[in-house]
């Protein structure tokens, strides 16, 4: 039977020096696990130099993942990079500190999306917030015209599709995934829900912290994507 490879994308940035390799030895060691067999690991590093490409390279040689080092614009920028390298059918993201608790979820997602010819993959997920609690986010597309539907790490995208609506808007530096997927679904593609709940992640400190930006980028959002529907005056964006 046909069993598509799978590309798991990390952007990492100075992780030893940030304490998160033991996180990222978590998120190695349970991929590794995965009950699937054609997975490939890619990790697109910001030319880190703390010690951090020593790490990889010793992954690397255990035939755990691949990596690039190399600057890159921000995290959005290194998984733009990552897409264009990847060579999975299908495209996850996560990121260094975030990881499949669940040994077969890639098998599961990919059977999922194969049966129903699914163009992008969504399903629940505990989420670690930067105040100390977790909490089980179950995602919620219909609202996806208003907020974020579900975490980037909860989903699975066919990498055709994701080159060709030109994967992330780097100008949106905290949002640019909110930002695709809301093209993912005015451009009409297929998604998918799986109903089980697979993968860990932590919400984005930098959001929480940047409350003014997030805000000008939703703005900025609503503005790109519908105003070539409908005039929209400032207050109602």
């Amino acid at each position: 039977m046909y069993e598509p490879e799978v590309t798991v994308i990390t952007p990492t940035s100075n992780i030893v020096e940030n304490d998160q390799a033991d996180d990222f030895t978590l998120l190695v060691n349970l991929l590794d696990r995965q009950t699937y067999p054609y997975v490939e690991h890619l990790v697109m590093d910001n030319a880190s130099k703390d010690g951090t490409e020593v790490l990889l390279k010793e992954y690397k040689n255990g035939g755990f993942l691949s990596f690039y080092s190399e600057p890159d614009r921000g995290k959005f920028d290194a998984m733009n990079k990552g897409i264009l390298r990847a060579k999975g059918k299908y495209i996850s993201f996560l990121s260094c500190d975030d990881f499949y608790h669940d040994i077969t979820a890639i098998s599961d997602i990919v059977n999922v999306m194969e049966e129903e010819e699914a163009d992008f993959c969504f399903f629940p997920s505990y989420c670690c917030h930067p105040d100390g609690y977790v909490f089980q986010f179950v995602p919620a597309m219909l609202n996806a015209f208003q907020v974020a539907p579900c975490p980037r790490q909860a989903m699975f995208f066919k990498k055709s599709v994701l080159t060709e609506i030109g994967c992330f808007d780097e100008k949106f530096k905290l949002l640019a995934d909110y930002d695709l997927v809301l093209r993912l679904l005015l451009m009409g593609y297929k998604g998918v829900l799986f109903d089980g709940n697979v993968v860990t992640c932590k919400l984005g400190e930098q959001a929480a912290k940047r409350v003014t930006q997030v805000e000008a980028e939703c703005n900025h959002i609503f503005y790109k994507n519908y105003k070539p529907m409908y005039p929209l005056s400032n207050e109602q964006l």
